[in-house]
């Protein structure tokens, strides 16, 4: 059986090292005082077999990454904006999303032992949120990656 948990984990860790930027999962990153970062949210999981006891099933998991923008901490009364949320938007995109145009592949593997991913896709793209109050903007993306034993 596919673990979500190590899934998930994989995913967000190599969103970490291609944006340069912390991701928590379910809250926001330990040791981190303010945004910018993403926040994961396991959303979905699909068996297309329908059983827990085949070992060799396939599986369909679907992570929201939300990128938060947040004030620069050297600039007094500054707040998140939407070039830097647009930014951490289109990073996780391409981390997730682009191919070698030479040869079809994903730029990005995701590494995960005995997990092939064999689909991605954006589920979803809610968009720019923001909270004039907080001075954070937030931005919601959901993808879908379909696995298979390797």
């Amino acid at each position: 059986m596919i673990s979500r948990r190590k899934f998930s984990r994989a995913a967000c860790q190599l969103l970490a090292a291609e944006s340069e930027m912390p991701v928590g999962r379910g809250k926001a990153p330990v040791d981190v005082e303010h945004p910018p970062y993403y926040l994961a949210y396991a959303m979905g999981l699909e068996l297309p077999n329908e059983t827990l006891a085949d070992e060799h099933a396939d599986a369909s998991i679907v992570i929201q990454f939300t990128a938060v923008s947040g004030p620069d901490p050297e600039i007094p009364d500054s707040g998140g904006n939407l070039d830097q949320v647009e930014w951490m938007a289109d990073k996780a995109r391409e981390v997730f999303l682009a191919r070698d145009p030479a040869t079809g592949l994903w730029l990005h593997e995701i590494n995960v032992p005995g997990v092939r991913v064999y689909g991605r896709s954006l589920e979803t793209e809610a968009g720019g949120t923001n909270d004039p109050a907080d001075a954070i903007i937030g931005y919601v993306q959901r993808f879908r990656f379909d696995l298979t034993p390797a």
